[in-house]
């Protein structure tokens, strides 16, 4: 499959110029007014969730280059050869198979699919195992905790996932242990016992640093509280494409599953890496949270452009990012058991687009992957909603509304609601001079100290934002939101000419990481710069007095 000309290069490029050119005098609230048909048609719907994007800054003609400029970029033909399996990870000469993880056929790829049943019947056998209370550690305890470690996909995924499925919990309770910091891993035991836990580490080549050393402190755990070598069987599970790294830590060959180079590390979360998850909620719930991934990847396999979610979404990301020049996005979750949804969203799209060069190595005259960041409501709107309505920098957000709550609070979810509503609206229309003046008066105040006051309380307006809405927060929506972003990312990495699935930007760090580690051991061998070169002597001296 041939490249199409670069993205600036596309016509459809400079006409969205002249739109951006002609709509930078018009308000989003200007399109409301003079379209009544506005809201109803700015909407995308699938899989369960709702995308209104009618208060973005965009209109008929300006979304119809858009979509022109997909069809230039061969969009179409890349969907189906994601879907088909092509070596679209071309440096690393792979394909990127994560759809068929939660896929109900074959897709024509019988042997992967396969392989994939069989890992689904483990896990669900483990699962089951575990939720009957029937596994059992080596003094004959039921398990009662099961830890992942792991770092980055094999932990923020799980993490998300099992946070957020709360409601769908059994009696198993799961943790996450991520940061090499010995802090982390230390907190996550303190309140477990040793004989009752079980632990799955999950690192693809058995050697990721941080899931290695906390791997090694938690068989030390294990050991040191009467445990023996032979009982480690009984207490550790490994996920990962190294077999025989995973044996040798001694965890049995039965007990790994496996973990493929098709799959992309921040897409696996449908795999063996979220055991966790079908552990917490149950493989039936496990089972609807890929049915859900299932249901968007069909809706973004076959819809037309102009109603295809993820792609309307991507072609938005790059309106902000490469047209009018906005090098972030937030996302606003108002469910707090989606509040690590921003942090999982991160690694997706900015490990996968954060790129700099095109797919065949040459350097790129425009921008990818804007900043991703967020936090949940109504968190936010007591720290940094205050930038997004009165600061120079303007931030493009997707509001996250599941419209029902599993508390049972129901009135004081309405009120959650109205924040989130009233958010995005006030965004978009903001507050004028006279406006605030007029405020100011009706509080009480004398004409010259609303005049003196009011401009403060100006806000521009015209800040562009996304609604998602869904139902509620279940195994169902939450794989289908997670797939959209999975698309929206997968779509915007074809538009901007580059590979979503490889990740060199991490290699180097770990590299000088190893060096500095020797160095700060009693290794005096290499340099550094002066001022790294001080830091690791005044570690050592550190050190020295304790």
């Amino acid at each position: 499959m041939t490249n199409p000309a670069p993205l600036s290069d596309l016509p459809g490029y400079t006409e969205l110029e002249a739109h951006a050119t002609r709509l930078s005098s018009i308000s989003i609230e200007d399109f409301f007014n003079t379209d009544p048909t506005r809201a109803e048609r700015y909407v995308s719907e699938a899989a369960g969730l709702r995308l209104d994007y009618s208060k973005q800054l965009v209109d008929d003609g300006s979304l119809a280059s858009l979509l022109r400029l997909a069809t230039q970029a061969n969009l179409r033909d890349r969907i189906k050869a994601l879907f088909r399996g092509d070596h679209i990870n071309n440096t690393e000469d792979r394909p990127a198979l994560h759809t068929l993880l939660r896929a109900s056929d074959d897709s024509g790829l019988p042997d992967l699919y396969q392989t994939v049943l069989d890992t689904r019947k483990r896990m669900q056998a483990l699962s089951d195992e575990l939720r009957r209370g029937t596994m059992r550690g080596h003094s004959g305890l039921a398990i009662t905790d099961v830890v992942n470690i792991g770092i980055g996909g094999s932990d923020l995924g799980p993490r998300l996932v099992t946070q957020a499925l709360t409601p769908f919990h059994g009696k198993i309770r799961c943790h996450y242990v991520a940061n090499v910091d010995p802090a982390d891993l230390r907190d996550a035991l303190a309140p477990l016992r040793p004989a009752s836990t079980l632990f799955i580490i999950c690192s693809k080549s058995f050697r990721t640093e941080e899931t290695l050393a906390n791997g090694l402190a938690a068989r030390s755990w294990m050991l040191h509280s009467g445990a023996c070598d032979a009982d480690l069987a009984q207490h550790f599970l490994a996920v990962t494409g190294n077999v025989n790294a995973a044996t040798d830590f001694g965890i049995p060959v039965q007990n790994c599953l496996p973990m493929w180079n098709w799959v992309g590390g921040r897409y696996s979360v449908w795999s063996a890496v979220g055991l966790s998850c079908a552990i917490a909620v149950g493989w039936e719930n496990f089972r609807h949270f890929l049915a859900g991934a299932e249901a968007m990847d069909q809706h973004f396999h076959t819809s037309d452009a102009s109603d295809n979610m993820p792609l309307i979404m991507s072609l938005l990301e790059l309106w902000y990012s490469n047209i009018i020049g906005i090098g972030n996005h937030a996302v606003l979750p108002y469910d707090h058991s989606l509040r690590l949804l921003p942090d999982y969203l991160q690694q997706l799209t900015m490990e996968s687009n954060g790129k700099r060069v095109d797919t065949q190595g040459n350097p790129l005259d425009y921008a990818t992957a804007p900043v991703l960041w967020g936090s949940a409501g109504t968190m936010g709107q007591h720290s940094f909603h205050q930038l997004l309505h009165q600061g120079q920098l303007t931030c493009p957000a997707d509001f996250i509304l599941p419209l029902t709550t599993h508390t049972g609070a129901s009135g004081q979810h309405r009120k959650l609601v109205a924040n989130c509503l009233a958010q995005s609206r006030a965004l978009m229309v903001g507050r004028s001079l006279t406006e605030a003046n007029t405020s100011l008066l009706q509080r009480g105040l004398d004409k010259t100290s609303a005049a003196q006051l009011a401009p403060h309380l100006v806000m521009p307006g015209n800040r562009p934002n996304s609604l998602i809405s869904f139902d509620s927060v279940n195994p169902s929506t939450l794989g289908a939101l997670l797939a959209l972003y999975e698309h929206r990312t997968f779509c915007s990495g074809q538009l901007w000419q580059i590979n979503s699935f490889d990740q060199w930007g991490v290699e180097l760090g770990k590299e000088i990481s190893a060096v500095i580690l020797d160095r700060l051991g009693n290794n005096e061998i290499g340099s550094m710069d002066d001022s790294t070169e001080r830091l690791i002597q005044i570690y050592k001296y550190s050190q020295q007095k304790q």
